[in-house]
């Protein structure tokens, strides 16, 4: 059952998503987004060699974040603003969760809104990409 604007409270977790992008889904997302930098897919680049691996696209990070936005808000709603930072690396083969929570929740007029932290997680449940996003709800 998607979350409704009443029954959602300041505090409360999102239901997390769990990622674990290949080399394979890497190269896929850098024919969808135009990105080739080989820091993405090849582990000669020097970049990488220095790195000690490739590293996960941020913008495939950012899209994992909508991703976890819209599947809580399911048909309720729609995102109006989100945005993240990239503040860390993510390699290939590895889980990354994404989080969040609910930060506040308004009316505006007629407008009901919720403001949710969002971030994503390496498996040292270090925070790589901290975010946020604004939701309408229907």
């Amino acid at each position: 059952m998607a979350v409704t604007w009443d029954a959602i409270r300041e505090g409360d977790e999102l239901p997390g998503l769990d990622k674990n992008p290949g080399v394979t889904q890497l190269v896929k997302y850098a024919a969808g987004s135009g990105d080739f930098n080989p820091l993405h897919h090849d582990y000669a680049f020097p970049q990488a060699k220095q790195i000690g691996s490739i590293i996960v696209h941020g913008r495939f990070k950012y899209a994992s974040l909508g991703e976890l936005v819209s599947n809580w808000l399911g048909h309720n709603g729609r995102i109006q603003k989100i945005s993240c930072q990239y503040r860390g690396m993510d390699t290939p083969n590895q889980p990354i969760r994404c989080r969040g929570n609910v930060k506040r929740k308004w009316e505006e007029g007629a407008k009901k809104l919720a403001q949710l932290e969002i971030w994503t997680e390496n498996a040292k449940g270090e925070r790589t990409t901290p975010g946020e996003a604004v939701v309408l709800f229907s």
